[in-house]
């Protein structure tokens, strides 16, 4: 089962290609769709990095230590 960074990872070039690409098919100027897409993505990186950091992952029931 895919866990959360997993999905992460693939949100992250999914949200820049996809909603860039959707941008530009849309008529929008290319510069401004990459831009779009890419704070989207800046977006995506910042919240599996602050909002839900990867070492409050490892206080979830469910994971132990390899020691």
């Amino acid at each position: 089962m895919a866990g959360y960074y997993d999905i992460l990872l693939a949100a992250v070039p999914l949200s820049l290609v996809g909603l860039a690409g959707a941008l530009s098919v849309a008529g929008v100027d290319p510069t401004l769709a990459l831009t779009v897409g890419g704070v989207a993505a800046t977006a995506l990186t910042a919240h599996g990095l602050f909002v839900n950091d990867p070492a409050s992952a490892t206080d979830r029931a469910g994971y132990e230590s390899a020691d």
